[in-house]
């Protein structure tokens, strides 16, 4: 276990019972209000894929922003939101996935991913895949080539990793 790990574990709170009964949430607000490991978030993800060739960073609605913009601007491509239905003004496509507590739909812009584009998917954690595996959907609809996914946590037991295979899965913190 490096640093990095090891004090993300220590920081990451356990919420029971949110958002519904049975659910073991991972809370990772006390992260946020520590910049330094943002930062070390931030430089853990770019140092992995500073020479992939990244055109853009895709972070879902609404933890994927948090570190999606940041990794964005370390890696120097654009960032593109993948958000909840009725929040994008412009022409869209959509795609509705389920959840391990549900069931959601993400949007993205029409012009967001550009044919060609290589892209790096980023949320705060994997659990089933079905977030990432929608947005990685979009993201090859317009055209773009999802060339990696990374998460702060990773949910092992449930296995989303496998959903998104055959693109490489990067997570910091697995339980």
């Amino acid at each position: 276990m490096n640093d990095l790990e090891t004090v993300l574990r220590q920081t990451i709170r356990d919420v029971p019972d949110f958002p519904k009964p049975g659910i073991l949430f991972k809370d990772i607000t006390p992260i946020l209000a520590r910049p330094a490991l943002v930062r070390g978030i931030t430089e853990h993800f770019a140092e992995l894929y500073r020479n992939a060739g990244i055109d853009a960073v895709v972070g879902m609605e609404s933890r994927g922003f948090l570190f999606g913009v940041p990794l964005a601007l370390a890696l120097d491509a654009a960032f593109v939101p993948a958000r909840k239905p009725g929040k994008l003004p412009y022409e869209r496509v959509s795609e509705s996935y389920a959840l391990e507590y549900g069931s959601a739909t993400l949007d993205m812009h029409i012009d967001a991913v550009t044919p060609g584009q290589r892209v790096l998917v980023v949320d705060d954690l994997i659990a089933t895949g079905g977030t990432a595996v929608a947005t990685a959907k979009l993201v090859e609809r317009l055209g773009g080539k999802v060339v990696a996914c990374c998460f702060v946590i990773e949910l092992c037991f449930l296995d989303g990793r496998a959903a998104l295979s055959p693109a490489p899965v990067q997570s910091l913190v697995q339980y």
